[in-house]
Parts: C-alpha cells; structure tokens; sequence
C-alpha cells in the first residue's frame, strides 16, 4: 500500500444492499486487518428504502479501532438530466450520497444501457448523448452538493463510448464542477474509473479524489488492483 489514497476505501456495500454478503461489522473488521485508516459504509437506496434509520442505528453500534475511521453514506442513482436522485428523505447523520451513474439519466427519466446503445445506431449522435449524460453529472452535483461520484463514467462502455469520446472541454467542465461544489470522486476498483485524464482535471481543479473498492464482500474490502496500477501510472506521468 504505497499511496496515501490507499489508505481508505469509501465505497463498502453490506447486506442491508440486497446484492452484498458482508455485515457492517465484517466490514469494519476487514478494513482494521487490511490498515486501513478509512473506511465508508455505503448501501443502495431508492425513494422506497425505509431502512435508513436502522442502517445508521446499526453503524453507531459498531465497535470500531481506535486506528480507523468509519464513515457512512448510501447509493443513489441520477434519475434525469435535471441532477434528480432516486433517494428517499434522509435522517440526520449519512456522511455522503454517492451519486451512480446506474442508468443514462434522460431528459424524461431514467434509460437503460440498451435503449442508449439503440438510440445511438438509430441516430441519436454520440457527442449529444455526452452532452446530455455530462450536463447531469454537473447538474446533480450542484443540486447535492457535498457527496461522492460513484464509478463514475462507468454507464460509458455499457452505452458503446469510453472516457477517450468525452473530450477535454467536458472533462473539465465536470472537474471544476466537482470541486466547486465540495463532491469527491472516487477511483474505483470494481470498475477501473475514472481514469488518469480525468484524474489529472480533478487534480487541476482541485477536486477531492478518494479510493474504493465498490465491495460487496468483506474478503474485498481494501484490496486495490487495479486502482493501485492507474494510481502508480498517474504518479509516474
């Protein structure tokens, strides 16, 4: 573990998402074995999740070293281009929302990957639906601000583009928006993004950048591979 930001994974997944394994107290145990300085507990909301309460209950409840820090969050996908969230009413005490690009966040809702990548070979031009996906990052950084961008860019393979189509202008313009509006970015492991150009804008623009593993598995939790890779590659430019 060479690099300062792999001293936290700030994107945790437990079983109150119902995809993870790991309870919350497996999960603070697996980051205090890996030394691990931070660690934040992240689950999947939407505007029905009533659990909320529960969750926080249950995460002031933990016995946590006294060498980490432990801090909490929930996963909310952008609904539209309008920056819209698919979140219930939060209770006092979530850290951050982590902002997911699940879906393409559409003028009129939420699309799916598929009907994108249609939408595309019928026409619909590539560098407008990068208008459309970057305006709603920025969008809902700026009506949530304060939280996390989950993997994001993420959406781009599932859609047919990659990080290389987003050009510079984009690229900054959703850097300085970021730091503008106090989001961190996370570099995440599960999905290998964002990627050095995009890391090198936030750096510019002096935007918070964070490190996770998306885990959904305690066994995971603090294991940087790929993250690790474009961290020394970004140090060695």
């Amino acid at each position: 573990m060479t690099h300062s930001l792999l001293r936290g994974d700030h994107h945790v997944h437990s079983t109150f998402s119902d995809d993870a394994v790991s309870s919350l107290e497996e999960n603070v145990a697996a980051a205090s074995a890996r030394g691990l300085e931070t660690v934040r507990l992240v689950d999947h909301v939407r505007r029905s999740t009533t659990w909320v309460p529960e969750y926080l209950a249950a995460a002031r409840a933990l016995h946590v070293p006294e060498e980490l820090t432990v801090l909490t969050g929930v996963e909310a996908k952008i609904l539209d281009a309008a920056g819209e969230l698919d979140i219930p009413e939060l209770p006092s005490g979530i850290d951050r929302i982590l902002i997911a690009d699940h879906q393409f966040p559409g003028v009129d809702g939420p699309l799916g990957p598929s009907v994108v990548r249609e939408r595309i070979e019928a026409g619909w031009a590539p560098q407008d639906v990068l208008d459309v996906l970057v305006s709603a990052l920025i969008a809902t950084m700026r009506r949530h601000p304060g939280n996390q961008l989950a993997h994001c860019f993420s959406l781009l393979p599932k859609i047919g583009l990659s990080e290389a189509d987003l050009g510079v202008e984009r690229i900054d313009a959703w850097a300085r928006a970021a730091a503008e509006t106090d989001t961190l970015v996370e570099v995440n492991e599960k999905w290998g993004c964002p990627g050095i150009p995009l890391l090198d804008a936030l750096q510019q623009a002096g935007a918070g950048i964070v490190a996770s593993t998306d885990s959904h598995d305690a066994s995971e939790v603090g294991r940087y591979t790929r993250v690790a890779e474009m961290l020394d590659g970004w140090e060695g430019r």
